[in-house]
């Protein structure tokens, strides 16, 4: 028993590499699945990507400048709606929501509840009390985070990312800063794949079990290596780049075209988004 414990606990397992593998294999499945759904046949799937950015654009300023939390409601439940009608699944959809939200909101919302003034709501130990301003002002901010997330979300995951970027040139964008989001968008995607491999190829040699510090060795050794690859890619990039004619201007192989069906939906949008102000003011 004396002679097993140190040799027990040297090599106890400490799964920073699966944790690793794990986490890059989940961002790529989601990362993949996104792209689907922008591929499959929906609603917002058939509308034109400058009406879906001009439209999302026109209700995120509803949300925002919306004084009521019926109004908010009812632009959620129309996200919602048009993510199902859209070919999203529901717990999907809610998921990718509802889960980032504590980590942004958390941090605000419950302080909130006993430091704003107002009309005492429940009497809690310790001498805390809760609000009803606090309440209302906690509501506010939870449906204005949750319905302007889904908006975006709504917009993502029914369009492809390369063209979302083309579509942001209706708002006269500057197009190095468009470049500079799509090569960051799928560089990052890249790297994640240079770097499951790299995992996966060191794992795959390592014979026996590792103890906690020679795994976050390899783990340091890993990033060391991806950044150094990162710095060269982007040299090989952009030599690649001039090599083939770009001088800064960005070309797409797909024209927009607008459409009746397309005029009708940005109608739609806008007249939601100015209803949505004149009810909420």
């Amino acid at each position: 028993m004396t002679l097993a414990s140190p040799v027990k606990k040297r090599f106890r397992r400490s799964h920073v590499l699966e944790d690793a593998l794990h986490s890059i294999t989940e961002t790529l499945e989601r990362a993949l699945f996104a792209e689907e759904i922008s591929l499959q046949p929906g609603q917002l799937q058939a509308v034109e990507a400058r009406v879906k950015v001009l439209g999302v654009l026109a209700l995120l300023l509803a949300v925002s400048l919306s004084r009521s939390l019926w109004v908010i409601l009812v632009l959620y439940i129309l996200a919602f709606l048009l993510a199902l009608a859209s070919a999203i699944p529901a717990d999907f959809f809610i998921r990718r929501v509802w889960l980032a939200l504590p980590f942004f909101t958390g941090l605000i919302v419950l302080p909130a509840l006993f430091i704003t003034p107002g009309p005492a709501l429940l009497h809690l130990p310790l001498g805390l009390v809760i609000t009803r301003t606090g309440v209302t002002t906690d509501l506010f901010l939870l449906l204005r985070v949750s319905t302007s997330l889904s908006l975006v979300m709504l917009l993502i995951l029914t369009t492809p990312w390369n063209t979302v970027l083309s579509a942001l040139s209706v708002l006269y964008i500057p197009d190095v800063f468009i470049l500079i989001l799509g090569m960051t968008y799928r560089y990052i995607y890249l790297l994640l794949h240079i770097t499951n491999d790299m995992f996966l190829s060191r794992k795959s040699r390592v014979i026996g079990r590792l103890t906690s510090s020679e795994e976050r060795h390899i783990l340091a050794s890993v990033s060391a290596t991806l950044l150094s690859k990162s710095l060269n890619l982007s040299s090989e990039v952009y030599l690649a780049m001039q090599s083939r004619g770009f001088r800064g201007a960005i070309v797409t192989l797909k024209p927009f075209h607008m459409q009746h069906r397309d005029w009708l939906w940005l109608v739609f949008f806008l007249a939601v988004a100015g209803l949505s102000v004149y009810l909420g003011r």
